[in-house]
């Protein structure tokens, strides 16, 4: 397993009891249909060597940003928030702020919206988003990409339009593994790894296969496509818990992962499972060589 120190830049939680989750729909997301806590994640966290994890929203809706920067604020696993705000909001950077000054406020280190749910494709170039975008850049925040493969375009325009602001890819951009196709989705994602304001988190890839084909010989070339356009010193591990339970448990998915990059060198090893979350989101998290923020 990982040395202990990894970070898990990408894992999500929910409590059912307190904010309902719309998306858990249907059959095959049932397994989903309850609370997960950090308590859950905490053992299954330990045994694979993390020691710091990035927890992602997974609804638009306010509240839930600030539930999970209250969480994060008692300390222990949870390092750093990436929540929600409206973009399209005309007070969006005082609602940034104001978050900032609440409980937890310290650990929020980057926003996200359900672009992959947006009808229309060019959502992220609408000028009230970039607008919003503008703000997040202003409070020294990241921004998550959430798209699926045919709104790479749109998002790596928004990412050529705001240097300033560091675009993270989450789950290579959803490839379309089960399928086993590579184009368009390579040529999209290599177009925006040319942008230098970009990073990729290597989660998400047992959900986007076929039940019972992802292993690392299945992941590979979608491994491989980012590794080669990103390079290791722009690729981020990300479990995608507890999402990732319809495919595969934690311990499998950091194998797994840990099989994807076996032929980097221990630094860049390290540079994907740990140094880069911490500078990418500027997490205060001890790491040799990596000043804390």
């Amino acid at each position: 397993m990982t040395a202990p120190g990894t970070v898990d830049a990408h894992h999500h939680l929910w409590d059912l009891a307190a904010r309902p989750q719309p998306w858990i729909t249907g059959a095959a997301l049932a397994p989903l249909a309850r609370s997960f806590h950090v308590e859950d994640l905490a053992p299954r966290a330990r045994a694979a060597g993390v020691s710091a994890t990035v927890v992602v929203q997974t609804v638009c809706v306010p509240g839930e940003t600030s539930e999970l920067l209250a969480l994060a604020a008692g300390g222990g696993l949870v390092a750093g928030v990436v929540g929600w705000t409206d973009l399209t909001a005309p007070d969006v950077a005082d609602a940034l702020a104001a978050l900032r000054e609440g409980p937890g406020g310290d650990r929020l280190v980057g926003i996200r919206h359900q672009v992959q749910e947006e009808p229309d494709p060019g959502w992220l170039l609408r000028p009230d988003v970039h607008r919003g975008l503008r703000a997040v850049a202003g409070a020294g925040l990241a921004y998550d990409l959430v798209v699926r493969p045919h709104q790479l375009p749109a998002a790596t325009a928004a990412a050529a339009r705001l240097p300033g602001l560091t675009f993270v890819l989450d789950h290579l951009g959803k490839p379309p593994i089960a399928t086993g196709a590579l184009e368009p989705w390579a040529g999209h994602v290599r177009r925006l790894a040319a942008l230098p304001n970009t990073v990729c988190k290597l989660s998400g890839l047992v959900t986007e296969a076929a039940p019972g084909r992802w292993g690392s010989e299945h992941l590979g070339p979608y491994a491989d496509t980012v590794l080669d356009a990103f390079g290791p010193r722009r690729l981020l591990f990300g479990s995608d818990w507890p999402v990732c339970t319809l495919r595969a448990g934690y311990s499998d998915v950091v194998r797994t992962a840990e099989q994807l990059v076996a032929g980097l060198s221990p630094g860049e090893r390290d540079a994907v499972f740990r140094r880069n979350a911490v500078l990418v989101y500027g997490l205060d998290v001890p790491v040799p060589g990596v000043a804390a923020t």
